[in-house]
C-alpha cells in the first residue's frame, strides 16, 4: 500500500507541472469574466429604452411575397416614426416595408447609422469614425454574415448597425474585447472563441480530474501518517 501511494505521490507532482498552468489560467479568467456584470460588458447599461410605441391606427398594406423562398418571420413595430415590417429569410436576409404603403425601406446609409446610434445610445452622438463592412468582410469581434455599419465612438466603443435591418445589432465596449480575449483563453480556442470541445481542452480537463482525484486520496494518506506518527 505504501509503495502504491508513493506512485501516486510522483503522478500527482508530475500531473501538477502538467496542468498547473491550465489550472490556473483557467481560474484568473474565470474570476475577470466573472467580476463585471454582463449587461456591462454587452453594453446593455448604456442602451436608451424608449417608452413602447403603438401601432398607428389604420389598415396596413398587405405584404406580397414573392419567389420560392419563404419567410421565417415577419413583424411589424415603430422605426422612428414609421411603422415597419421586417421580413426575415430562412438563409438571415431581411427586408423592410413601410408598412402602410408596403414600398420598400431603403438600406441604411451612413447618415442613418449615425442617427441610430446617437438616438439610441448614450453619448452615442460622440462618434470618431463610421465604416460600412460588406456581410463577407465584417470584423472579427462581430463575427456574423451580413452587411453592417460599424460605428466607433470617441471611448473607442464600437456599435454595429444592420444595412438591411436598420437596428444596432452588436455593442462591443472595451470590457467586452477583454472579456472576448479572456473566453478564448478559458476554451483555449483563440482563433474562432467558439469551440468548447476541442481535444486540447477536453484532454487538460481530464488531466486536471485525474490530478485532484490523486490529490485526494493522497490527502487520506497524509492524514494517516500524521494519525500514526502522534500515536507513537
Amino acid at each position: 500500500m505504501q509503495l502504491a501511494m508513493q506512485k501516486l505521490a510522483r503522478w500527482h507532482i508530475w500531473l501538477a507541472w502538467l496542468v498547473g498552468f491550465p489550472i490556473l489560467m483557467w481560474l484568473a479568467t474565470g474570476l475577470f469574466m466573472a467580476a463585471r456584470p454582463i449587461e456591462e460588458v454587452r453594453g446593455e447599461h448604456i442602451r436608451i429604452n424608449p417608452a413602447p410605441a403603438t401601432l398607428p391606427r389604420g389598415e396596413l398594406a398587405r405584404m406580397v411575397i414573392s419567389g420560392d423562398d419563404l419567410p421565417v418571420e415577419m413583424r411589424t413595430r415603430m422605426q422612428g416614426n414609421s411603422a415597419v415590417t421586417s421580413v426575415t429569410y430562412p438563409d438571415g436576409k431581411v427586408e423592410r416595408y413601410f408598412a402602410h404603403s408596403g414600398e420598400a425601406v431603403p438600406p441604411v446609409d451612413m447618415a442613418t447609422a449615425r442617427t441610430l446610434v446617437a438616438m439610441q445610445v448614450a453619448g452615442g452622438d460622440k462618434v470618431q469614425d463610421i465604416t460600412l463592412f460588406e456581410a463577407d468582410d465584417t470584423p472579427s469581434d462581430f463575427r456574423r454574415k451580413m452587411p453592417v455599419w460599424q460605428v466607433v465612438l470617441t471611448d473607442g466603443t464600437r456599435f454595429y448597425v444592420g444595412q438591411e435591418t436598420g437596428e444596432i445589432e452588436a455593442i462591443r465596449t472595451r470590457w467586452w474585447r477583454a472579456f472576448d480575449f479572456m473566453w478564448g483563453l478559458h476554451i483555449m480556442d483563440l482563433q474562432t472563441r467558439e469551440d468548447t470541445n476541442h481535444p486540447v481542452l477536453i484532454l487538460f480537463a481530464v488531466l486536471s480530474v485525474i490530478g485532484a482525484l490523486l490529490g485526494c486520496i493522497l490527502m487520506f494518506r497524509r492524514r494517516k501518517t500524521r494519525l500514526v506518527k502522534s500515536d507513537g
